[in-house]
C-alpha cells in the first residue's frame, strides 16, 4: 500500500502535503469523504505496533466522550477509529512497509526524506 490518510479540510493535512514531493504512485485518501476500511486499519496497525499509536487523543470527540477517563485496548482504539475519522492520527503515509503517523517535525522529516 501506497497512501496517505488525511483530512481534506484540515490545514496541517494540507501544509504538510504542499511539503511532501508525493510520487505519481501514493494515493491521497480524504478519510473524512472515503472511510478508512479495516482492512486498511489493520495493515496500519502491523507497521504501527498498535491501534495506539495511530490514536488521537487530540481529537474533541476524545474529551466529549469522556474516554480520558477510561482505560481503552486495542480493540477499543480500533473500533473508535473505524467508528469515526477524526480519531485517527493525521496525516498517516503508508510507504510499503514504512509507517509515518502524526505531524510531528520528527515524523514530517522522516516522512519527507523516504519520499525523495
Amino acid at each position: 500500500m501506497r497512501t496517505v490518510f488525511h483530512l481534506g479540510t484540515c490545514n496541517t493535512c494540507q501544509r504538510i502535503l504542499s511539503e511532501w514531493k508525493l510520487p505519481s504512485d501514493v494515493k491521497l485518501q480524504d478519510i473524512k469523504t472515503e472511510a478508512i476500511t479495516p482492512e486498511q486499519l489493520d495493515q496500519m496497525q502491523q507497521l504501527a505496533g498498535s491501534y495506539e499509536a495511530l490514536f488521537s487523543k487530540r481529537a474533541q470527540l476524545y474529551r466529549g466522550r469522556g474516554l480520558h477517563e477510561k482505560t481503552l485496548s486495542e480493540a477499543d482504539y480500533r473500533e473508535l477509529i473505524l467508528d469515526h475519522y477524526t480519531f485517527l492520527k493525521r496525516p498517516v503515509l503508508v510507504l510499503d512497509n514504512q509507517i509515518f503517523v502524526g505531524n510531528s517535525k520528527k515524523v514530517v522529516a522522516a516522512a519527507s526524506e523516504a519520499l525523495s
